[in-house]
C-alpha cells in the first residue's frame, strides 16, 4: 500500500505521514529533507540556491547529510524552497523518491508532489492544510524549542512567500490531486489530525478492488 501524504509547510503532513507509517507498518519518507539536503549544500560550498546549475550540482549531496540536524532549521527550509523550483533538481530526485515508493509492501511519502507526480497511483492520497496563522503558531514552537528566535510575523511572511513559491512553480507545483482526501488541521490537535488521516486511509483502503 503506498500512502502519499501532501500539504505546505507546517500544516502537520509530516507528523501525519510518520502516525500513519506507524499504524500500517510501512517505512517512510520526508521527501522534504531532500530538497533541504540540496539546498544545504548549495549553502555550504557558497553557491546560490536560485541558479539551476548549482542546485543541480548539488543533488549529488552524500546520504549521510539527511541525518544533519541543521537540515531541520528554518534557514536551510528557505533555501529548500528556493532549489525546489528548478525542474532539473526535480527531475534528478523524482527516480529516488519513485525508488522508495515503489518498494515491495509499499510505503509513506510526505510532501508536495507526492500525489500528483511521484505516486500518482497511490493507493491513499491526502492533502494535508491549515491556515497561515495556525501553521506559522506551531512553527514558531518548534523553532522556539530549537532554540532559535523569530518573531510569529516574519514567520508568517516566509510562510506566505514559500506557498507562493510552491504553488507556482513551473514543474510539479503544490495542488491538491483530484482524488485527494482534504484534511484541514487548522482546529485539530495533533491526536485528533492522526485520527482523521487514519480514517481516511482506512476508507481508502475499502474502496480497493479485491485482489
Amino acid at each position: 500500500m503506498i500512502i502519499a501524504v501532501d500539504g505546505p509547510t507546517a500544516s502537520g503532513k509530516g507528523t501525519i505521514a510518520k502516525a500513519l507509517a506507524r499504524h500500517f507498518g510501512l517505512p517512510h519518507l520526508d521527501t522534504g529533507l531532500l530538497y533541504r539536503a540540496v539546498g544545504y549544500q548549495v549553502a555550504l560550498y557558497g553557491g546560490d540556491p536560485n541558479d539551476p546549475s548549482e542546485a543541480l550540482s548539488a543533488t549529488n549531496f552524500p546520504n549521510e547529510l539527511l541525518g544533519h540536524p541543521d537540515l531541520r532549521s528554518e534557514a536551510t527550509g528557505g533555501l529548500a524552497s528556493r532549489v525546489s523550483v528548478h525542474p532539473g533538481v526535480r527531475r534528478a530526485l523524482l527516480q529516488r523518491q519513485q525508488a522508495f515508493a515503489g518498494q515491495p509492501g509499499g510505503a509513506v511519502l510526505d510532501g508536495r508532489d507526492i500525489g500528483t507526480v511521484i505516486a500518482p497511483n497511490a493507493d491513499a492520497k491526502l492533502f494535508v492544510t491549515a491556515s497561515v496563522e495556525a501553521r506559522a503558531k506551531r512553527r514558531w514552537q518548534e523553532m522556539r524549542d530549537r532554540g532559535e528566535s523569530h518573531t510569529l510575523l516574519e514567520i508568517e511572511d516566509d510562510l506566505r512567500r514559500r506557498d507562493e513559491r510552491d504553488q507556482n512553480r513551473e514543474t510539479a507545483p503544490l495542488t491538491v490531486a483530484p482524488d485527494a482526501f482534504v484534511l484541514d488541521t487548522t482546529a485539530l490537535d495533533k491526536d485528533a489530525s492522526i485520527a482523521a488521516a487514519i480514517d481516511a486511509v482506512l476508507e481508502a483502503k475499502g474502496k480497493q478492488p479485491k485482489s
